[in-house]
């Protein structure tokens, strides 16, 4: 049955597979619901969205994403209340995001209307989806692929802007151990760092591993010149604790303009945490834990909200992190996740209804 809402046509799935899903034993993103949204760009145009049920796609061989990587996407979260009512986190920063990372590509912007019509209607059809387990949510991952066939090396000519979801619990369970990377490098000056493009993610991979075969969980990186100064942790936005200054590195051609990392920043200002947004050494955190003013350090995004490091290794020492009862990462995860759940007042206007 085909209906019509938001201006989105709706194609109904005729089975669901809700009923096979154990929702109080949730992997991240493992999970998918009934419905994806669909919409092209051909004919130098982006057509109307559509939810249809979850299936796979058919590209060419020679389709331009698979020889040269015009891929980008988001990475958002649907919440329920207590009351059963559905919310969204500052969607309309993951669409402004997505189309900056779109640009910078060489990808067709699309138009608000088509990702926040088509956004609220697939998560209207999937809001049986949503989980309501203490720290669950409803993953939802925007992206946009290069569709268009051709070997020539240039921009293809027809994309595909896709959302898919996926029931999820905790992104990360317990405190992580990281290493600060010395060789490989995340981004560089001139790139796309600031970009959600998938080969960024892509080239994380292998220096990650090497990291896991060592006993960590996750990279510390550092910039691409002389690795001297701490720039992301994994795949998110780092903070460093200092005595009780809140430090992260500046926004650049190399670090993510991270939302949650956006909102540590506002809410650190409003609960009267100092801030220093700038530039920080390794030296300068190594020397830091050695004396004793190294307090904390969290990686902050979408799907850990925040991620506590419990030590960090830089060439062939370790360095543990003190236990605090009274954490900024504890009180900064409470204050987003009650604002995401509706448990508390929203005073910045960053919770979105879904209806």
């Amino acid at each position: 049955m085909e209906t019509m809402t938001n201006n989105v046509q709706v194609e109904k799935a005729k089975t669901t597979k809700i009923h096979d899903v154990d929702f109080d034993n949730l992997s991240f993103g493992s999970v998918y619901t009934d419905h994806i949204l669909v919409c092209d760009y051909v004919d130098g145009a982006w057509q109307s969205p559509k939810v249809i049920p979850y299936q796979p796609i058919t590209l060419d061989p020679s389709a331009k994403i698979f020889h040269y990587g015009q891929s980008i996407f988001e990475g958002m979260k649907a919440y329920k209340d207590a009351d059963g009512n559905a919310w969204l986190f500052r969607p309309l920063d993951n669409y402004k995001r997505l189309n900056k990372s779109a640009k910078r590509l060489a990808i067709p912007e699309l138009p608000e209307s088509h990702f926040m019509d088509g956004l609220t209607t697939l998560l209207q059809v999937e809001k049986d989806w949503i989980p309501t387990n203490p720290g669950s949510s409803l993953y939802v991952r925007p992206f946009i692929l290069a569709s268009g066939n051709g070997f020539h090396a240039s921009p293809a000519d027809e994309y595909k802007f896709i959302i898919a979801c996926a029931p999820s619990g905790s992104y990360f369970s317990g405190k992580v151990k990281v290493l600060i990377e010395e060789t490989y490098s995340r981004a560089a000056n001139g790139g796309v760092g600031y970009a959600k493009a998938g080969g960024n993610y892509a080239g994380q991979f292998y220096p990650t591993q090497l990291a896991i075969d060592k006993g960590y969980q996750q990279v510390i990186w550092t910039d691409d010149n002389t690795h001297e100064y701490i720039e992301e942790a994994g795949a998110m936005n780092i903070f460093i604790r200092i005595n009780d200054t809140l430090i992260t590195g500046p926004t650049s051609d190399r670090i993510l303009d991270g939302i949650t990392r956006k909102s540590i920043l506002q809410i650190a200002e409003d609960q009267g945490i100092a801030t220093e947004v700038r530039k920080i050494t390794v030296s300068e955190v190594v020397e830091a834990a050695k004396n004793g003013t190294l307090k904390e350090m969290f990686g902050a995004g979408t799907a850990a909200v925040v991620s506590p490091i419990a030590a960090f290794g830089y060439k062939g020492t370790d360095y543990d992190l003190p236990e605090l009862e009274d954490s900024y990462a504890t009180l900064l995860k409470k204050y987003i996740t009650d604002v995401q759940y509706n448990r508390s007042e929203d005073k910045f206007g960053w919770r979105y209804p879904v209806q």
